[in-house]
């Protein structure tokens, strides 16, 4: 009990060094999702995405930044890069107190021994440090996760408390919607356990459900100016119509032979011998797993990030692991260390990292004379680059759009399928009057070959290379180019 301050001295400081160095961009939600939406609201420029345009997101989460972006307005230190890094802290230091939580939680159901190895086995994990200190709601609904467990009322635990741990799931649904599913074997659990039953339903799990539910309409009523019942689109949108799968499609097996044993990397071995040591009341840690892995499996759209809330009950057994290991314990310790921390490493600091240096560019066009001529346009796939949440200034910016179709057109194709289709044409015929052009040109390295003709005609020069990934694929390229439209001379 007493260790907890150091432990979470600890966590805080290695969150914060965690948040400095992941400096890549893993997926455009935690941009798109969470920041666009409030520059748009306290700066009057920005964009908004099809999905809060369909009400498939709620507000809950993105208030979250909006109050830090308010606070920094009325304390006029809205500077870009506060803007682009107070969110990232934010969440880290959500993410140090996640990590003190789950050691107290082993701490309580068996002894420091053991919560210092799965504590250890946490910090080390390699797909955590890489997420943890992101603005996904994804992260968010892991750390949640890792709350509400402290007061799940498991055999042995003096904390449980079914009010707060069923209120933290509830903010978690609210956050994102597909939280509910890792807690349903829990709470079936906990409800065949429950002497009175009936009591638990009417006392406990129906008020908590309405005070969350009826609090998240009446925040989407406000900033919608309408009411919405953002958790049902988002079921409609990617269960009942699988629109997902727009996104992309995976074999039914792909969390069981690429989901999980990345998520987990070195830790697997560790995690499937824990299972078989741990006692028998963590089986139900086990089942969240394993039932988790199980629903996501039958959706056809799969992602390393939506099985991220079951890495910390993966962790719990890879503590039981180490534990056990006691001839074994340091070197199993150093090689858990080592392996984890070169992925980190080149995750956060280097692979896809160049659409986030590109924002830094443009922040310079902010703060020149020229900006009011200044306009870009982003020839990537969409949702690549951030957008206002990293110049902050109102730069005209355009990128090439990719909305599902909701209209049941069979014909349908987005407006950057469009352009990859034919490069050359598209540009030809959206800029046909040379007073259409804009004054920079960014995109991935693969498209210049395929462009050289109009870059030259029209007058773009290379102004910077910016490197992204060691693995470039299809679209994407291994560096960005920003192209400039040369001055002008007056003849």
């Amino acid at each position: 009990g007493d260790r907890l301050p150091s432990l979470l001295a600890l966590s805080l400081a290695l969150r914060a060094l965690n948040c400095l160095l992941v400096r890549t961009s893993f997926v455009p939600d935690e941009y798109w999702q969470a920041l666009e939406r409030y520059v748009l609201n306290i700066s009057n420029y920005g964009f908004l995405t099809w999905e809060w345009v369909q009400g498939l997101r709620g507000y809950s989460y993105p208030l979250v930044f909006a109050s830090i972006y308010k606070a920094l307005q009325l304390l006029g230190k809205d500077d870009v890069q506060l803007l682009i890094w107070v969110p990232r802290f934010a969440q880290a230091v959500l993410a140090a107190f996640a990590d003190v939580k789950l050691y107290s939680l082993v701490l309580h159901l068996e002894n420091a021994e053991t919560a210092k190895y799965v504590y250890f086995c946490h910090l080390c994990s390699w797909f955590t440090w890489y997420s943890c200190t992101r603005t996904l709601t994804n992260t968010m609904e892991t750390i949640l996760t890792i709350f509400a467990l402290s007061y799940y009322p498991i055999k042995g635990s003096k904390l449980g408390s079914s009010c707060k741990y069923l209120a933290l799931i509830a903010l978690a649904i609210v956050i994102r919607p597909t939280a509910v599913i890792p807690w349903i074997p829990l709470v079936l659990s906990h409800f065949l356990q429950e002497q009175r039953k009936a009591d638990f339903i009417l006392q406990k799990c129906i008020p908590v459900g309405l005070v969350t539910i009826g609090t998240s309409l009446i925040v989407d009523r406000v900033f919608f100016g309408e009411w919405v019942l953002v958790q049902l689109n988002f079921l409609k949108f990617n269960v009942l119509q699988n629109l997902g799968t727009f996104y992309g499609s995976h074999p039914w097996h792909w969390y069981l032979t690429q989901g999980l044993p990345v998520i987990l990397g070195t830790h697997l071995p560790f995690f499937i011998h824990g299972c078989v040591l741990a006692p028998k009341k963590y089986r139900i840690f086990l089942a969240a797993v394993i039932w988790t892995v199980l629903v996501y499996s039958m959706l056809s759209h799969k992602e390393f990030r939506f099985i991220y809330p079951v890495l910390p009950f993966c962790m719990v057994f890879c503590g039981f692991s180490l534990k056990h290991l006691k001839a074994w314990r340091k070197s199993v310790g150093s090689f858990l260390l080592l392996s984890n921390l070169i992925p980190a490493l080149y995750t956060g600091l280097i692979h896809q990292r160049g659409t986030l240096d590109v924002m830094s560019h443009l922040q310079q066009l902010c703060n020149s004379s020229y900006q009011s001529q200044a306009s870009v346009i982003i020839l990537m796939p969409c949702h690549s680059t951030p957008f206002y949440s990293h110049v902050h200034c109102p730069l005209k910016m355009r990128f090439l759009q990719c909305p599902p179709d909701l209209t049941g057109n069979k014909s349908y194709i987005d407006e950057a399928d469009v352009f990859y289709s034919n490069p050359l044409g598209w540009l030809n015929e959206e800029f046909y009057n040379d007073a259409l052009l804009p004054s920079h040109l960014i995109f991935f390295s693969v498209l210049e070959q395929e462009i050289s003709s109009f870059l030259s005609s029209r007058g773009y020069e290379k102004t910077a290379t910016i490197f992204h990934t060691h693995v470039p694929q299809g679209r994407v390229g291994s560096h960005i180019y920003i192209y400039r439209k040369k001055a002008e001379t007056n003849h």
